[in-house]
């Protein structure tokens, strides 16, 4: 897997302050992404150890309330077998920090069981993941005034919420999200 880039104290992507990893590799290629140079899968750099200490480094401070998932699209399935790894050790060192994580999949239909972006490590993912903005972006749609999202079709799913209650959650409007 390869990464575009890693952004520290990242106030746009997510509630709080958050350091955000931009994934390479996005089958979606929608018209109008903000970050077209992530689609091909060979760009950026190389995801190795050292780059897990530097993320690992910067999510250490108290401040820093969780890690953003980004791209390219994290659920691609090759990005997915990437990352899993690197979240198994972000979950053990920061039990208390959570992940946003933005895919222009549907949650409910692409990954889940069967879904075309479904692999062997999506449900372990998904269980670690607090927020999941799903849907791609939709130019015809985009609108500037909603937060943590391009478009309105794009959907800010309580990951926490919806495994509780088996039922999709979304936040709720009131947050001003």
């Amino acid at each position: 897997m390869n990464y575009s880039a890693i952004k520290k104290n990242d106030i746009a992507n997510g509630e709080g302050i958050r350091v955000s990893l931009f994934v390479s590799g996005c089958t979606h290629h929608c018209k109008g992404c903000f970050n077209e140079c992530t689609w091909p899968f060979d760009s950026g750099e190389p995801f190795t150890e050292k780059t897990e200490q530097e993320l690992l480094d910067a999510l250490a401070p108290s401040w820093v309330d969780g890690l953003s998932l980004l791209g390219g699209e994290p659920f691609e399935p090759c990005n997915q077998r990437g990352l899993a790894p690197f979240l198994r050790k972000f979950h053990t060192r920061f039990p208390q920090k959570d992940i946003w994580a933005y895919t222009g999949y549907l949650y409910d239909k692409d990954l889940q069981p069967g879904g075309r972006a479904f692999c062997e490590v999506t449900q372990e993912i998904l269980d670690g993941v607090a927020v999941l903005v799903d849907g791609p972006f939709i130019l015809s749609q985009k609108d500037i005034s909603l937060k943590f999202r391009g478009s309105a079709n794009q959907r800010l799913i309580d990951l926490n919420a919806t495994r509780r209650t088996s039922t999709l959650i979304l936040l709720p409007e009131h947050k001003g999200l």
